[in-house]
């Protein structure tokens, strides 16, 4: 008698973040008495860094959203200071990935418009763009950063435009985009850039999803399945994979998985469940783990994402009774890495005036640093400036360690102008005097030592990690001295350990001498 394998019984695949739970912040972490918008337009109503959280919130006469500190919890203050420069509803709203204290807007006024936040407490509403971007016809939909370009925005609206815009001008209204990609045939609903955004995806109301080359303003590849109706679209890192989200032939929510380098058939169709709302997809790179939610759901699915079949390995789900309209994530260096907290999500609850963080888990014994999940990440520093992305230079993002004290892992305006004022320039020269003036642990037990014996160990330090920092040449570009940086950094938190292990091992060396005299004291 032969026994044949059921097809639909699931096959246990091993992870190590199989067993990821989410953790809801408790009442007093939450933000609450947050207006939030009503729109029923689709996007995520929130955009979240290591500093602020912004929420695109109801607003009579026009559009506006609030700026809060992220240590700002509890109850908002009603007349607390807005952004309200816009004369429609605002639509979506991004940080500058580079620069937490600039963030863009978008509205049904047509307009795009680019903030400047004071990075003290607001005491008043701002109504004075630092930025106004003119160029759709119709109301603007989605804005998205170039993900290693410096001042590099895209915009798509109900024009069924896509511009680009160089944002390294003087000017305060920029009349015209440097490029517009226009044959779209019907609303963009998503775009998403591959890793060194080299490459643009949109996914149409016309059920398409694009690859395009932004800069050329070329189609590359096009992909219409009659049986997956596509909402959101991602690119899934380095994987040459892409993942859209939507709703099958017969309207249950579904996840369909792409090849990058053929979009005529897809890998895989999985239905998720019936509901209606829309689903919001988000990919961390790093760990290769997709988490799925819900408009109107307070479910978080999560899965694992492989290179082969079967390509998506269900993990868990975290449940909840309330319901999301909008979402934010929080970026890789906000994350609190003693808690192996590995992705963090802010819920927008306008039943309860609510936004409730939702904290992603890996549970761990262990209280030291997790180098197997936090890999190196994107860091603040552009890896291009604006126009070296529009002549035709491609470059992935400048990485950077979790590891507390590695790296700063605030990201300040990246270059400061003269016009700036010294208290936007004091934390900033609060860290470099921190660092330069206090004395190493070395330098307190043992003092300054000779300069032979001071070059001779440079010297052997520099050869460390297969990297010889005294023969190789000078940085000619800011981006060669940020990596040397970096590498610096790295190689100052391993002697640091070195120095520790050395410490335990000289104490454990004196007990053992002080326990021998004891033992020859008694003979």
């Amino acid at each position: 008698m032969t026994i044949t394998k059921m097809s639909w019984y699931p096959q246990y695949q091993s992870s190590k973040f199989r067993h990821v739970y989410g953790k809801a912040a408790s009442k007093e972490n939450c933000y609450d008495c947050v207006p939030i918008t009503r729109s029923v337009h689709d996007n995520h109503f929130c955009a979240v860094n290591p500093h602020f959280v912004a929420v695109v919130t109801e607003c009579a006469g026009g559009g506006a959203f609030l700026v809060i500190p992220v240590n700002q919890t509890g109850k908002l203050d009603p007349h607390y200071p807005r952004i309200c420069g816009h004369k429609g509803n605002v639509l979506d709203i991004k940080w500058n990935p580079f620069d937490d204290f600039l963030i863009a807007s978008c509205s049904e006024d047509t307009t795009v418009k680019i903030w400047k936040i004071p990075q003290h407490l607001l005491t008043k509403s701002i109504t004075d763009a630092q930025k106004e971007l003119l160029g759709h016809t119709r109301r603007v939909g989605l804005i998205e950063w170039h993900p290693t370009a410096s001042n590099i925005l895209f915009s798509t609206g109900y024009d069924y435009m896509i511009m680009i815009w160089n944002l390294d001008t003087k000017e305060s209204v920029i009349q015209a985009p440097v490029k517009t990609i226009s044959f779209h045939t019907d609303v963009i609903l998503s775009m998403s850039f591959n890793t060194d955004g080299s490459l643009l995806a949109t996914a149409c109301r016309d059920r398409k999803i694009r690859i395009i080359d932004p800069r050329a303003g070329t189609l590359l590849q096009e992909a219409s399945n009659k049986s997956h109706r596509v909402n959101k679209v991602l690119f899934l890192g380095n994987m040459k994979k892409l993942l859209s989200t939507g709703t099958s032939r017969w309207n249950n929510r579904q996840i369909v998985l792409w090849d990058q380098g053929d979009l005529s058939v897809p890998l895989l169709e999985e239905d998720v469940d019936g509901s209606s709302g829309l689903l919001f997809p988000f990919y961390d790179s790093d760990t290769h783990v997709l988490y799925v939610l819900g408009k109107g759901d307070g479910n978080i699915r999560y899965y694992e994402i492989i290179s082969e079949k079967p390509y998506l390995n269900y993990l868990m789900e975290y449940r909840s009774p309330l319901p999301q309209k909008g979402i934010g994530v929080m970026p890789k260096r906000g994350l609190d890495v003693s808690a192996c907290e590995i992705f963090r999500f802010y819920k927008l609850i306008p039943a309860k005036s609510l936004i409730e963080p939702v904290s992603m888990i890996v549970p761990r014994r262990s209280e030291s640093y997790q180098e197997d999940i936090y890999p190196m990440t994107a860091g603040v520093q552009p890896a291009l400036m604006a126009q070296e992305w529009l002549n035709g230079a491609n470059k992935g993002p400048i990485l950077m360690s979790l590891r507390p004290g590695s790296v700063i892992l605030n990201s300040f305006p990246p270059y400061p102008k003269k016009e700036s004022s010294p208290e936007a320039m004091e934390p900033f020269q609060y860290r470099v005097n921190q660092t330069t003036d206090k004395p190493s642990r070395v330098q307190e037990k043992w003092g300054h030592r000779k300069g032979e014996e001071r070059g001779q160990e440079d010297k052997k330090i520099g050869l460390s990690n297969g990297f010889d920092i005294f023969e190789c040449p000078p940085p000619k570009t800011e981006n060669e001295l940020l990596q040397m940086f970096y590498r610096q950094q790295e190689e100052i938190r391993r002697l640091r350990e070195v120095l520790i292990q050395r410490d335990v091992q000289i104490k454990q060396l004196e007990l053992e001498i002080k326990n021998l005299r004891v033992d020859s004291g008694r003979f």
